[in-house]
C-alpha cells in the first residue's frame, strides 16, 4: 500500500512571548504581503515588527497567554483528517502540519515527510479560498524547499475549495445553532456577518479572487443555513498600515447593526480554526465594540475546526486527487476545474491547464 503524505499548510503563530517578534518579521517580510523591493521590505518589516509586538498583537497574544493555539488546533485538524482517510482503507496516510511565518516551517516538515518515506504527497490549506497572501505564498516556499532539499516526489496541490460541501454544511450547523440560541436569549432575527481577513484593495485589482471566493462562500453558506428571511452581510478584519483595504470593514458593519438597533452573529469564515483573530479580535474586540455601540447582543460563530462534516469534506478533496493508487500532480481547485472568472489573472489555475 502506497503511502501518501498529507500536509496542512497554515499561517502559523508564536509560540511564546518571545517569538512574537520575530513572527511578524517573518510575516511583513513576505513579498507576496507587502510587494516593495528587499531593502524596503525589510526596513518596513523590522518596524512594523518592532512596534505591533509592543502595542496591539503583544497585547493580543497576551490574552491568549503569549502563544497562538494555532498550531494545537491544526495539528487537532490533521489527527482528525488522518483518521478518516486511513479508515477508507486507500492508501497510508500520515497527515503533517506546515507553518509559513512559524514552526514548524516547510523545511522542517519536508524533512519529516522524507524520513517516513512518503511515495507521494498531497498539499492541502487549511484556507478554504485561495489568495496570493496564503495558498500561493505557502506553495512558493514549499517548493523552494524541495528545490533546496532535492525532494521530488509526486505531488498535488490543492488551491482552494471555497465551495466544499462539507465546509459549506459544517459552517451552517455552527450559524444554525448559535442563531437558535440567540433566538432563545430574546434577540429575534439577528444579523449574521460573514467576517474575513482583509486585504489591501491593491491585491485584488492586481487578479486575486480572494475577495470574490468570500463572497461567493459567504452566499452559499447563508442558503444552506436555511434560515428564513436571514439578514447577512459579509465584512473584513484585521487592517494593518495606511493602504486603502476592500470593505466593508468589520467596525463599519458593527456600525451599521448599531443603528438598525440589530443584534450580531459573527462568524469568521475564511478561517477554519480558532486562533487570534477569532478569540481576540471577534470574541474580545468586536463584542466590546459592539457592546460600546449599544448593539442589543453579539455572538461568535464558532469555526469549523475539527466538525465531522469539515473533517470528511477536506478527506474528499484528498481522495479526488488520488486515481488508480496515484496522486494526480500539479494543482488543482477542488474539481479539478478552474472556478474563478478570467478576470482573476492571479489564480492558481490558468484556462490552458483546465481539465476538460
Amino acid at each position: 500500500m502506497k503511502k501518501i503524505a498529507v500536509v496542512l499548510f497554515n499561517l502559523g503563530g508564536p509560540d511564546s512571548k518571545e517569538a512574537i517578534r520575530p513572527f511578524l518579521f517573518n510575516f511583513f517580510m513576505d513579498k507576496n504581503i507587502i510587494r516593495a523591493p528587499l531593502p524596503i521590505r525589510f526596513l518596513v518589516a523590522t518596524m512594523i515588527s518592532r512596534n505591533r509586538s509592543k502595542n496591539e498583537a503583544g497585547s493580543s497574544y497576551a490574552a491568549l497567554g503569549n502563544k497562538s493555539p494555532l498550531l494545537e488546533n491544526s495539528q487537532a485538524q490533521a489527527a482528525a483528517l488522518e483518521k478518516t482517510l486511513n479508515a477508507k482503507g486507500l492508501a497510508n496516510f500520515k497527515t503533517f502540519v506546515s507553518m509559513r511565518y512559524w514552526h514548524p516551517m516547510a523545511e522542517d516538515v519536508m524533512g519529516d515527510v522524507r524520513n517516513w518515506y512518503a511515495d507521494q504527497i498531497i498539499l492541502l490549506p487549511l484556507y478554504p479560498q485561495f489568495s496570493t497572501t496564503t495558498t500561493r505564498s505557502s506553495l512558493g516556499v514549499w517548493e523552494k524547499a524541495a528545490s533546496k532539499l532535492g525532494f521530488h516526489a509526486p505531488t498535488a496541490s490543492v488551491c482552494c475549495y471555497p465551495f466544499n460541501d462539507g465546509f459549506i454544511a459544517a459552517s451552517a450547523a455552527n450559524i444554525r445553532a448559535v442563531y437558535e440560541q440567540a433566538q432563545k436569549d430574546g434577540h429575534v432575527g439577528p444579523r449574521l456577518l460573514f467576517s474575513a481577513h482583509g486585504l489591501p484593495e491593491s491585491v485584488i485589482t492586481d487578479g486575486d479572487p480572494y475577495q470574490w471566493q468570500c463572497e461567493q462562500a459567504a452566499e452559499k453558506i447563508a442558503a444552506a443555513a436555511s434560515i428564513q428571511n436571514l439578514d447577512w452581510a459579509i465584512c473584513y478584519q484585521s487592517r494593518v498600515g495606511p493602504k486603502k483595504w476592500i470593505g466593508p470593514s468589520a467596525e463599519e458593519e458593527l456600525q451599521r447593526a448599531a443603528r438598525d438597533k440589530k443584534p450580531v452573529l459573527m462568524y469568521p469564515h475564511a478561517f477554519t480554526q480558532e486562533h487570534v483573530e477569532t478569540l481576540v479580535e471577534i470574541e474580545i474586540e468586536y463584542r466590546e465594540l459592539a457592546h460600546t455601540l449599544g448593539i442589543p447582543g453579539f455572538y461568535r460563530v464558532p469555526t469549523v475546526s475539527t466538525h465531522p462534516g469539515f473533517i470528511e469534506g477536506l478527506a474528499s478533496i484528498v481522495q479526488e486527487r488520488i486515481e488508480r493508487g496515484s496522486v494526480k500532480e500539479g494543482i488543482k481547485a477542488e474539481g479539478g476545474k478552474r472556478i474563478c472568472p478570467e478576470n482573476f489573472t492571479r489564480c492558481c489555475m490558468r484556462a490552458a491547464s483546465v481539465e476538460s
